[in-house]
């Protein structure tokens, strides 16, 4: 998961402070130090991390705080509003792209390996289910062998039209006929996917500057591998320097158990991140919010991306049709079935825990579990090997439905029991929630949820209806022993 690491230990460290009724300012000092040493591990760039540092000092020792009813809370407040300043920067409206104009142009650029053509067509598949955009993708990658046709079959694969191709053409040419074609074509956006190269070299450089003369882009947007840590910070430093770059987009922030490099490249290039890659699917290029970032980097969970993630994957009717039922109280093998599918849909069950919050505390047997979804697949072939009557009324399951169901999975009776146990205690947390919470809750949240509009506004609607959605999700999470109910999924928390 994105930042696991320097989330774990950022986590771990603050909590300590929580857990103390008094704070001197010797705790904040020793807490410092240990957040530092985290941050600088996560190849956070040292004059970042000072400065971040000397900040979180300056609020944290001062006597409103030292002497406050929560001291431990408003630490970890000021860590997280840092870090949220650190990530944003002061003029914030810089993170969205300036694409008003049609045909506007973003101009992709990037060192080879960087990931710049996969998040090309990304960035375009974004564009044309996110804001409804026209969209033309052309290669100006003359060099590398094939590169052409790698963005051809990534345009096919997500129906987004590419320029066509025409040999020994150079990569001005290619620009000036993707801007015509995309003057004629009536396209709101053309993104030119440039050649990349082993390193920073002049010819680069002169080819990249050329473009933009010509061109004159709305946007210029630096691709950054994430796992390369403190050398991504100096290829934007230089990129930025040489030809004035508008945003960054870190790739591969999926596989980065550190990530300190998107700490520090807001802070030494002064220019946004506005993307990142969390993943190799073409729906999986994220809009960099700090405030959510911050959040996941602290163990606060991200409720609202997992509402945007649900809002395009929830499928409305079944919803409805699970919603009553849950409200009447009950939550059936059919009902489980849809979650499971729904899970797989949002990114699957590791992606989506890292969203919620209170999980930070188990992510030790989360990362033990090497949860694969194929766990998920597995249980929903079990179900699928029942008959209607014992998905609709699973207390009937004895021992021969048992073995029958279980031999149709091609799996064990005791993947069957483990499944039946999860299915009981899942029930049994529906419930508690309908009561405590009342119908409303799980009314307004999964009715929310499943709404046609997907913007920004309208998800934090949500939350301004459930202010307390966070500490209350967590809440009946823990009070229902998730923990144990987890376990009862195959492979999940193994004793060792």
């Amino acid at each position: 998961m994105m930042f696991n690491t320097l989330s774990k230990n950022l986590t771990n460290i603050l909590e300590k402070l929580t857990k103390k009724g008094i704070v001197t300012e010797a705790d904040v000092n020793n807490t410092l130090r240990e957040v530092r040493i985290s941050l600088l591990e996560a190849d956070v760039a040292l004059e970042v991390v000072k400065d971040l540092i000397e900040k979180i000092r300056v609020k944290a020792t001062g006597q409103s705080v030292i002497k406050s009813v929560t001291p431990g809370q408003q630490v970890i407040k000021i860590v997280n509003d840092e870090l949220v300043e650190l990530l944003s920067g002061k003029d914030q409206s810089d993170h969205s792209l300036k694409i008003d104009s049609p045909p506007a142009s973003i101009l992709m650029v990037g060192l080879q390996g960087s990931g710049k053509t996969t998040t090309s067509a990304k960035l375009a598949n974004f564009l044309k289910r996110k804001e409804n955009k026209k969209v033309l993708m052309a290669s100006l990658d003359t060099s590398r062998p094939a590169a052409m046709e790698q963005l051809k079959i990534l345009g096919n694969e997500n129906q987004i039209d590419v320029l066509e191709i025409i040999q020994n053409q150079k990569p001005l040419e290619i620009a000036t006929r993707a801007e015509q074609q995309a003057r004629l074509g009536g396209y709101d956006v053309f993104i030119l996917d440039t050649a990349g190269r082993m390193h920073i070299s002049e010819n680069l450089m002169d080819e990249i500057i050329q473009i933009k003369s010509k061109i004159n882009p709305n946007e210029t947007l630096l691709v950054v591998d994430g796992l390369t840590g403190q050398d991504a910070v100096n290829v934007a430093k230089t990129f930025n320097e040489l030809c004035n770059i508008n945003g960054i987009v870190i790739t591969k922030l999926d596989g980065d158990s550190r990530g300190g490099a998107a700490l520090s490249m807001r802070a030494v290039t002064k220019k946004p991140i506005k993307f990142i890659g969390i993943g190799e699917k073409s729906t999986e290029l994220e809009v960099f919010d700090p405030v959510r970032i911050s959040n996941r980097i602290l163990g606060m969970g991200d409720i609202v991306t997992l509402v945007e993630k649900a809002q395009e994957k929830l499928d409305a009717d079944k919803t409805e049709k699970m919603l009553k039922r849950l409200e009447k109280g009950q939550f059936n093998m059919n009902d489980l079935r849809m979650q499971l599918e729904q899970t797989i849909k949002m990114g699957g069950m590791k992606g989506m825990m890292g969203m919620i919050p209170g999980f930070g505390k188990i992510s030790k047997q989360i990362d033990s579990a090497k949860i694969d979804d194929k766990i998920l697949s597995k249980q929903i072939a079990l179900i699928s090997s029942m008959t209607k009557k014992e998905k609709a009324y699973p207390q009937i399951l004895q021992a021969s439905r048992k073995k029958r169901i279980a031999f149709g999975a091609g799996q064990d009776v005791s993947d069957l029991n483990k499944l039946i146990k999860m299915h009981r205690q899942m029930s049994d947390m529906m419930k508690k929630i309908g009561r405590k919470s009342g119908k409303g809750m799980l009314r307004n949240l999964l009715g929310d949820l499943t709404g046609s509009g997907n913007d920004k506004e309208g998800i934090e609607k949500i939350l301004e209806k459930n202010p307390n959605l966070s500490r209350q999700l967590s809440s009946q999470l823990n009070q229902n022993n998730f923990s144990s109910m987890m376990g009862n999924i195959p492979g999940f928390m193994k004793k060792k």
